[in-house]
């Protein structure tokens, strides 16, 4: 309708185009603009411009205002479907479905509605059903309403960010509004594969949502990282057990029996650190913990072997050549090439003294050797401050600058 309207104000422009340059030189009045052009229903006389068009072709240009959900004080998942609820129930032909889509994903964590499948399916359902259904193979694969469809694709990768999966429902859904060949099915079709082998692909079974508790989200931490070693135990201490504390907190540690030999057989004038915080992920949770680890221990002496012992001689062309078989103890998991772990834990408060509370609770149970070793404790964490490459390259270069300077210095001297 608003093409024809621009069209036939076009057409009148043009047609009048030699009353305008006859104007240009010579005014005329507003009485006798009517005789040089023609009359339109829907253009209007002014003194400023020569055609206007009606109204309607100037109608709003944002149907959804930008604050249509910022002005509500209540931010519940019943708002935000009772804002979507009036939306539909406007007018039969209402107008500015993908700009109300897109206002309500930029405020769904707001209303805390991200991470449910029935605000999506909602969203969803504001589309007409049957008129964004491709009629031939042209309209499916060239993207028939690609706004409308791409907005949909849009919805279902906030579902994927947020680990929402859907359900048959929406598959329903989908296919009254775009067809089976329509692209949000197929987007569909493709979350439907994979979602379900990532949703099990952890052998560490997480609670959704996890636990607000700060204890039970250590214990699921520590559980999860210390099940590398079937006979690790995870013991909950109190740092009021503990005597001069300070923070009477709770402190969660996990260690295995391999763990203390390893430490009962550390050297007693070898001094031993406690690094962290460091930060482990459960979902959207945050947990910082530290650990108790000592330098990496020298790796093992192997005897010489012959090479050139006849006695033992070996057909290269059936087997690859191979090091030295000396027999050595191996190493179990908790020494690694950085360092050999003794053991880990979080603390309600993460200071020092609680860390403090739990080296003494450790020497409590079973591992009489932290009296005698000197224990460090290290502000270490890979969660600091970022340092440019490039700042670290200039820094080098002026390191050696001061350094090749300080050479000359000296044999000048």
């Amino acid at each position: 309708m608003y093409r024809n309207y621009i069209l036939h104000s076009v057409m009148h422009y043009f047609k009048s185009a030699r009353a305008l340059q006859w104007h240009a030189v010579c005014p005329f009045t507003v009485n006798s603009r009517s005789v040089i052009i023609k009359p339109w229903k829907y253009s209007v006389w002014t003194p400023g411009r020569l055609i206007h068009l009606h109204k309607r072709l100037n109608a709003e240009k944002t149907l959804v205002t930008k604050d249509f959900f910022d002005n509500i004080q209540d931010k519940r998942k019943e708002t935000f479907l009772d804002m979507i609820h009036i939306f539909e129930s406007r007018d039969v032909h209402r107008r500015g479905h993908v700009e109300f889509i897109y206002a309500a994903l930029r405020h769904m964590e707001e209303f805390g509605v991200n991470k449910d499948l029935e605000v999506y399916k909602s969203l969803i359902n504001i589309l007409p059903k049957g008129k964004y259904i491709p009629t031939n193979i042209f309209q499916a694969e060239f993207q028939h309403y690609p706004k409308q469809q791409q907005c949909i694709i849009d919805v279902l990768e906030k579902m994927e960010d947020n680990g929402v999966m859907p359900d048959i429902e929406m598959e329903h859904l989908l296919i009254n509004i775009f067809g089976r060949r329509g692209h949000p099915v197929r987007k569909y079709w493709r979350m439907m594969y994979w979602m379900p082998k990532f949703k099990n692909i952890s052998p560490w079974v997480l609670p959704n949502p996890v636990p607000n508790c700060s204890l039970e989200l250590a214990k699921l931490a520590l559980e999860r990282m210390s099940s590398i070693d079937l006979q690790s135990r995870v013991s909950l201490y109190e740092a009021c057990d503990v005597k001069d504390s300070i923070d009477k907190t709770w402190i969660v540690s996990a260690q295995s029996p391999v763990q203390k030999e390893l430490l009962d057989a550390h050297p007693r004038d070898v001094s031993i650190f406690v690094e962290g915080a460091f930060g482990i992920w459960l979902r959207n949770a945050s947990v910082s913990y530290f650990i108790l680890r000592a330098d990496p221990r020298p790796k093992p002496k192997l005897p010489p072997q012959d090479i050139d012992d006849v006695g033992n001689l070996r057909i290269l062309f059936f087997e690859y050549p191979t090091e030295n078989r000396a027999v050595v103890r191996r190493p179990s998991v908790h020494e690694q090439e950085d360092g050999t772990i003794f053991a880990m834990c979080a603390t309600g408060t993460s200071s020092r003294d609680s860390l403090l509370s739990w080296i003494r609770s450790l020497e409590k149970d079973g591992n009489p050797a932290l009296a005698e070793v000197p224990v460090l404790f290290m502000s270490k964490s890979p969660l600091g401050e970022v340092v440019p490459v490039s700042e670290c390259d200039n820094a080098g270069k002026t390191e050696d600058r001061n350094i090749e300077s300080g050479t000359e210095n000296r044999d000048s001297t």
